[in-house]
């Protein structure tokens, strides 16, 4: 059962009691040498049977951006698998991928709190899997361009697509079904969903969604291409200006050559999480993030998420945590409750604000605020827009934190709900871990496993999950001490900024 022969080759896996996984299974050629910015290539086939016990590495990126467990390479298009270890032969299990986080700069597949056993004992496939970052992955200097090798600036979703497509060719060996793929992510990665959800390219490759954190009115982070504004530069004049910084000029053969020459380390610079969320507050231009090219990132997913639009009309799953990131503000920061125009008013008790504000008091407006506008709104109407079109949808809010770090933490902060997903506490909390704790998790482990399973999160022992309805802001609150509990969105302000953004569309 641990010998798999893949299209590609042989590889052997492991058993641990009832779980199977293999892991650093190459989903793809090196992109090194002549292959970095490229599209990813075909694996070269092997014959003899590959050892799939362990990580590959994770991809390049720059120090302390996530608790990657790995060496970093830029040979890192890896794919990992874990399944029940005792399923019948002809056996067609559910799929569930998961897109790891990271804001395009960090992450990768080997965090320990991402393991996929406890879905596999639900009768789940787990498949996670690693793509470029950073200026790896997301990159569009004049030179690359002028190449016209393949697409541009968005390597890291073409990866992510052509890891789906090997789930496609492959997931069957493994015992899963590629009719029953959901694709999950969180932050970055659940902002890919949102993206592939509404990508044109993308068919056929998964049949339902789930994302965490991942916006989704617009998008979580992203550049024009290559016609920028003054206050949104372009991917190709932000590239091409660190081409400048390392003496390289034009858009030629030898640029690209002298680009291609860098040393890993240069390219991964400092761009990391916490860099990415100054700049997006203080304003600025973001390198390593995805390119709007119009054939893999669109545009706004708002624009293709409305009641008519174009987005694939798939079973979903989406919400965010209580202490979400805040990375989309209203213009006027200095006076955001101006953006609420004839409810300034209502905004202004929604946000408890007073009638004079000092600086601090303003920044945490603002972040409040922020955090609506990236997070907690675009949840409802995403979920909104897929009941819209005649598919179910579901609205999560992820409160409880671990009872180890109370009384400090009185909501949960963003990707802090990933152990209580997997079901993975003790790789985070360890022997602080509480009875508590685990039932969190065993909730909001086995709700995903049903949509995994059945496209309904619902099943025997969990309270009640109504879907979402148009023009209703409620949602499943995995409570600091009540357990998980279905009611009205409890945040007075998602509903004011819902009208607001309703409001500025229609006036263009």
């Amino acid at each position: 059962m641990t010998v798999i022969e893949l299209r590609d080759g042989p590889v052997r896996g492991v058993v641990a009691g009832d779980v199977a996984s293999w892991k650093g299974i190459p989903y793809a050629a090196p992109p090194v040498g002549s292959l970095r910015w490229r599209s990813p290539q075909p694996v070269d086939p092997w014959r003899e049977i590959r050892d799939a016990a362990a990580f590959g590495d994770d991809c390049v990126q720059a120090p302390g951006s996530e608790p990657i467990r790995t060496a970093t390479s830029e040979d890192c298009l890896f794919v990992n698998v874990w399944a029940p270890a005792r399923r019948e032969p002809a056996a067609r299990l559910p799929v569930m991928v998961w897109i790891h986080g990271g804001g395009y700069v960090g992450g990768g597949s080997s965090i320990p709190y991402y393991d996929g056993s406890a879905f596999a004992r639900h009768g789940i496939v787990v498949v996670s899997f690693n793509y470029r970052l950073g200026r790896f992955g997301f990159f569009a200097h004049p030179a690359l361009l002028a190449a016209a090798e393949g697409p541009v600036g968005n390597y890291g979703y073409l990866d992510q697509i052509r890891a789906l497509e090997w789930v496609r060719d492959n997931i069957d060996r493994f015992g899963g079904d590629p009719a029953r793929v959901t694709v999950v992510g969180e932050s970055a990665g659940g902002a890919s969903v949102i993206h592939l959800v509404v990508s044109p390219v993308v068919d056929g490759l998964f049949h339902q969604a789930m994302s965490l954190s991942g916006a989704g009115r617009k998008a979580l982070l992203a550049r024009p291409l290559t016609r920028g504004r003054i206050s949104d530069i372009s991917a190709r004049r932000i590239d091409s200006a660190f081409g400048l910084a390392h003496g390289i000029r034009g858009d030629g053969p030898k640029a690209l050559g002298k680009l291609r020459a860098i040393d890993a380390a240069t390219l991964a610079g400092d761009e990391n999480l916490e860099k990415l969320g100054k700049i997006k507050l203080l304003g600025g231009s973001i390198p390593g993030i995805p390119a709007i090219d119009g054939t893999i990132v669109v545009g706004e997913p708002e624009d293709h998420l409305v009641s008519g639009g174009d987005a694939k009309r798939v079973p979903l799953l989406i919400g965010s945590t209580a202490l979400d990131v805040p990375l989309h503000f209203p213009p006027r920061k200095l006076d955001p409750l101006a953006w609420f125009g004839p409810e300034r008013a209502a905004a202004r008790e929604a946000y408890d604000a007073p009638d004079h504000l000092d600086l601090e008091g303003a920044l945490r407006l603002l972040l409040a605020i922020g955090a609506d506008m990236t997070m907690h709104e675009p949840a409802h109407f995403v979920a909104a827009s897929m009941r819209a079109g005649g598919r179910p949808a579901w609205v999560y809010r992820f409160t409880y934190t671990a009872e180890s770090t109370r009384p400090g933490a009185a909501g949960q902060v963003h990707a802090g709900e990933l152990p209580f997903l997997f079901d993975t506490l003790e790789s985070r909390y360890g022997a602080a871990t509480t009875s508590r704790d685990r039932a969190t998790a065993r909730a909001f482990n086995a709700y995903v496993s049903n949509f995994v399973r059945r496209g309904d999160p619902n099943g025997p022992g969990l309270p009640a999950w109504p879907m979402a309805e148009p023009g209703r802001f409620e949602v499943l609150d995995f409570s600091l001490d009540d357990g998980p509990v279905f009611g009205p969105e409890p945040r007075a302000g998602v509903e004011l900024v819902a009208r607001a953004r309703d409001r500025h569309r229609a006036a263009g």
